[in-house]
């Protein structure tokens, strides 16, 4: 079982995540590349309320085809472009996560491979936790 941890020598998540998660040997990582806003059929949408949940969704599809859920993930890396409301990604994140609070990083850029993607998304899972 994975084992996520705040260490009391550091100051408490400022948000939905864990500063640590201790992967148990004869896990297996599954590493999900960056996810953005772009649904099955190929369109993406405007909004940033809308690219997040293709976001998530994608994310989530990506865990199922391992036969995971979203509680599987000990990592996220999030970027979003400069000037997107993160509340709005924050809310569809907490939504799609619930209680689970894996190890977090959210990184602000310029612009990412296209200029309609407004986020991208990336995780790693532990499958097969003894």
């Amino acid at each position: 079982m994975v084992q996520f941890l705040n260490p009391s020598t550091v100051h408490t998540p400022q948000g939905s995540y864990s500063h640590t998660a201790a992967v148990p040997a004869g896990s297996e990582l599954i590493f999900v590349s960056g996810q953005v806003g772009m649904r099955p059929d190929g369109s993406i949408p405007g909004s940033v309320a809308e690219q997040a949940e293709a976001v998530f969704s994608n994310l989530a599809a990506c865990l199922a085809a391992h036969g995971l859920g979203m509680d599987a993930i000990v990592k996220l890396t999030a970027y979003l472009v400069a000037g997107v409301d993160v509340d709005v990604v924050r809310k569809t994140r907490l939504r799609h996560l619930g209680d689970h609070r894996p190890t977090s990083t959210l990184v602000f850029v310029p612009g990412l491979a296209s200029p309609d993607f407004l986020l991208e998304v990336e995780a790693i899972a532990v499958k097969g936790a003894p």
